[in-house]
């Protein structure tokens, strides 16, 4: 639920515009910032130090991001349930993607995960660099990215996978792809879903740009079920969509009572 309390008042309005530019701007400055070392270190850098760098520096940048939409932009974050993977070894993460935040949150907390991530992101200005680098995984050739994730996994890395495959259209949960299925049938490796749920959808797939959010904007993620690596994958797929479908619709109903202090 969004928090009224400031509802119609102008001068809080008006600070939640700023906060938005805030946001936005911190953002592409971390990354530009990173940008030229990436660059420069992606052909240089053996591949495994590299990609120990590249996702130590995407966490640690993210780390930073979070902390200033804490302490300027009166956004809460509730993240301690993913503190709890960060000992154990190679999984499956899949989580609903609600918001172009998600997997910002998710890898801010976990300094081995590797996004499997749209092709169009992976060559993306301001982020190309830097998950190159991570050695994250492009997922428009199916057969490429499940190899790619099974040499991760076989390296201990949490894979991060957004089942819906985009940012959900039709809330709760859009039709989940087979994609997580086949790689956790192919790996032997069990899925850990995340739930992730916002006060409100910013930055969700029909949230433009600079459209400004109301605040304070609460985040939560939740460890959910761990799914065992399936034998079939059609069932595998809609059992997973039913779980994302039921925990989301029971956490709608209900009010985001994590409300971490900045």
């Amino acid at each position: 639920m969004t928090d009224t309390r400031h509802a119609g008042n102008p001068l809080w309005i008006a600070y939640e515009y700023v906060a938005m530019v805030i946001g936005l701007g911190s953002l592409a400055v971390i990354c530009l910032g990173w940008l030229p070392f990436a660059l420069i270190f992606n052909p240089v850098l053996p591949r495994h130090i590299g990609q120990r760098w590249g996702r130590y520096m995407i966490m640690d940048g993210f780390q930073t991001y979070l902390n200033v939409l804490r302490r300027f932009c009166a956004c809460r974050f509730d993240l301690t349930e993913l503190d709890q993977l960060r000992s154990e070894g190679a999984l499956i993460l899949a989580a609903n993607h609600p918001s172009l935040l998600d997997a910002v949150m998710i890898t801010s907390r976990l300094p081995n995960a590797v996004c499997v991530m749209k092709a169009s992101l992976m060559d993306n200005i301001l982020f190309g660099a830097a998950a190159r680098l991570a050695r994250y995984i492009r997922n428009n050739a199916p057969l490429e990215m499940i190899l790619n994730a099974r040499e991760e996994l076989q390296g201990g890395a949490h894979l991060v996978i957004f089942p819906e495959g985009t940012r959900t259209a039709n809330f709760p949960i859009d039709v989940c792809t087979p994609s997580t299925a086949l790689i956790s049938g192919r790996t032997k490796i069990p899925v850990q879903t995340l739930l992730i749920e916002y006060s409100v959808p910013y930055l969700g797939k029909a949230w433009p740009l600079w459209k400004r959010p109301p605040l304070p904007l609460i985040c939560r993620i939740r460890l959910g079920r761990r799914f065992p690596p399936p034998e079939n994958i059609t069932g595998f797929t809609r059992e997973l969509e039913a779980y994302f479908r039921e925990q989301l619709e029971m956490g709608q109903k209900g009010t985001l009572t994590a409300v971490i202090a900045a």
